[in-house]
């Protein structure tokens, strides 16, 4: 099975998928951060192809960014400057050729993560 990724925004306060967010995907190499992907989460709060696709795929270490700042201002009318969650960076290695799974599950002042499937 060859690797790839996939990620989805789940919006805890509001109990629904987070729809129109923002998500970066990087590689870490030591101190250096190469962006390799940029997506908008779809209706279902996931993005609409996996953010790093099969052809991709590299075994390493990764840092998805959510963006949730614009998200938590326009869908949970937060007001907050500057807001207690601008970006949300999550990361992680990836260590064999499989599919990994990294869900946010967002609220305005706090969020989790795992390794889904």
């Amino acid at each position: 099975m060859a690797g790839y990724l996939t990620t989805h925004v789940l919006d805890t306060a509001r109990g629904c998928p987070a729809a129109g967010l923002k998500i970066a995907l990087y590689r870490v190499s030591g101190n250096s951060h190469k962006k390799i992907a940029e997506s908008v989460t779809n209706e279902d709060g996931r993005t609409d192809t996996p953010i790093l696709p099969e052809g991709k795929f590299k075994i390493g270490t990764y840092e998805l960014i959510f963006f949730a700042e614009e998200y938590l201002r326009e869908q949970c009318g937060i007001k907050d400057d500057p807001l207690f969650l601008g970006q949300v960076p999550i990361r992680f290695g990836m260590s064999e050729e499989a599919h990994y799974h990294v869900p946010l599950l967002l609220s305005p002042y706090g969020y989790s993560t795992y390794r889904g499937s």
